[in-house]
Parts: structure tokens; sequence; C-alpha cells
């Protein structure tokens, strides 16, 4: 379980450091509350790597 991931954010428009704000269990796996250490931009990961992305409909 790591607090810090890179990841593309939508507000920047370039790779950021997030950390992970909140997490839970769900029946699709676990969810995760990643916020952008530079903007605060809030996204959501459920089920791990090829699970649901907030940011890829952006």
């Amino acid at each position: 379980m790591s607090l810090e991931m890179t990841h593309d954010c939508p507000e920047c428009g370039e790779e950021t450091t997030f950390w992970r704000a909140a997490s839970t269990e769900l029946h699709l796996g676990e969810k995760t509350k990643w916020r952008c250490t530079e903007c605060e931009h809030t996204l959501i990961l459920i089920g791990g790597e090829g699970g649901i992305d907030s940011s890829a409909g952006a």
C-alpha cells in the first residue's frame, strides 16, 4: 500500500505526484482517492492496476 504515486494530472497537464487521501474496500476492489501535490486535483481509482480510473474520461 503506497502513499504516493505518479500519474497524469488533467489540471496541471503533466505527470505529477499524487498522495493517497483515503481508501476503502468495495466489491469491485479497493477504492482509493488521490490528491495532486501541485493543484489538489482529486482522482479516484477502483480495483488497482487495470481497474476504473476517474481521470480516464477527462
